[in-house]
């Protein structure tokens, strides 16, 4: 009796540990997690995927978001040092203010401060007015940057945000590329990162002191931006971005409830379920799928590295194709650009590599290779025929 209670328990032991030690699978592990936010996105800043969407083609109302178009524009178009003095038509702008008074004069760096810390709609139009020469001539700016972005379904019609129109809007998947495109840019990087900004205050005895809205920097460990948002009908908007081991992520929320929740999952899922993995090597030998007619010692390498983040079960689903620009390779041709290798994500090209040309020095037992090798080995052959007859 007590050999059988002894083997039933090792049995269960046993069985209970192979449990633990069976991998996960690929659906469980990398089911997204349930959100609050009628529509959200989650992109890879370095390589500009998107790595989860809800609604993410669904024009909505973006709230404050705007105000991330108003920063890189202004950050692209103008310089920090700029004095900029208060308008008129900035003073006393509805919603979120840093109380501009009118004439004041500010850098147009603190007024960046003021418009992505305080969310301030008064320093939006002070920007505007000074980089655009007006509102109307700023959202011209916004539109024109929003469509080299890529951002195939937003229109703005103001710099702020504010509830003015229909025609005001984006969706979550422009708005993630605008997040991305935005922090690639170490000035606007440093702004939103700010915890805590003194800035002046002309004619007051004290500065004034910004401090960010955003509590996922407090929240969320890696958090590095980017902005909040809210109208009484955007409803509760978030951009939030995280870097971990040197990679950056952001997000995207739009009517959110529960922004806060809803973002660091985001973020959570995507440094978890999609690593980013090194699919080729800097000065990697490729071969052409189609053999070419190359010098002795001559090869082809990669330019660069690339890398890209991938669940593990995409990393099958991965292609390469050579595409060429020369169809034959010369000894002279020691460091030129004759080609790409183009990488696929299934039948999604995901980016391209350089190929240069190498060139060994040549050595006595070096082999020939292509269409030379072929041609050498003909030739010895005949040649080895006629001397033999």
């Amino acid at each position: 009796m007590n050999v059988r209670k002894l083997l039933s328990g090792g049995l269960v032991v046993f069985l209970f540990i192979q449990l633990l030690l069976a991998p996960v699978s690929v659906a469980d592990a990398a089911a997204p997690p349930s959100l609050s936010a009628e529509g959200a996105a989650l992109i890879d800043v370095a390589s500009g995927r998107i790595l989860y969407s809800k609604n993410g083609s669904k024009k909505m109302r973006i709230a404050s978001l705007t105000k991330t178009m108003t920063a890189i524009v202004a950050i692209e178009n103008g310089k920090l040092d700029d004095v900029v003095t208060v308008p008129p038509e900035a003073v006393g702008v509805e919603g979120s203010s840093i109380y501009l008074k009118r004439s004041e004069k500010l850098t147009l760096e603190e007024l960046l401060y003021g418009l992505m810390l305080r969310s301030g709609n008064d320093a939006a139009v002070a920007i505007a007015t000074h980089i655009g020469g007006s509102v109307q001539g700023f959202t011209y700016l916004m539109n024109e940057k929003a469509a080299l972005i890529g951002m195939e379904h937003t229109n703005f019609t103001n710099p702020h945000g504010l509830d003015d129109s229909n025609q005001h809007y984006s969706t979550p998947e422009d708005m993630a590329k605008l997040s991305a495109y935005a922090l690639r840019n170490p000035v606007f990087r440093q702004i939103v990162s700010t915890k805590v900004k003194d800035i002046s205050w002309e004619g007051e005895e004290w500065d004034r002191r910004l401090i960010n809205k955003n509590k996922m920097l407090h929240l969320y460990n890696g958090a590095d931006g980017v902005k909040t948002g809210y109208t009484k009908l955007a409803k509760r908007c978030l951009a939030a971005s995280a870097t971990r081991d040197g990679r950056q992520l952001a997000t995207i929320t739009l009517n959110a409830s529960d922004d806060w929740n809803d973002s660091a999952k985001l973020l959570d899922y995507g440094f978890a379920q999609f690593p980013v993995k090194q699919l080729v090597g800097a000065g990697q030998d490729i071969r052409p799928e189609m053999p070419l007619p190359m010098a002795t010692g001559a090869h082809l390498v990669t330019q660069n590295a690339f890398s890209y983040p991938l669940q593990t079960a995409e990393e099958a689903a991965i292609k390469q194709r050579v595409v060429m620009g020369q169809s034959t390779i010369t000894a002279d041709m020691d460091g030129q650009l004759v080609g790409f290798l183009q990488l696929y994500l299934k039948e999604k090209m995901i980016g391209q590599v350089p190929l240069l040309v190498r060139v060994d020095s040549p050595t006595s037992s070096q082999p020939l290779t292509g269409a030379y090798a072929f041609w050498k080995q003909f030739w010895d052959i005949v040649a080895g025929g006629l001397w033999s007859a």
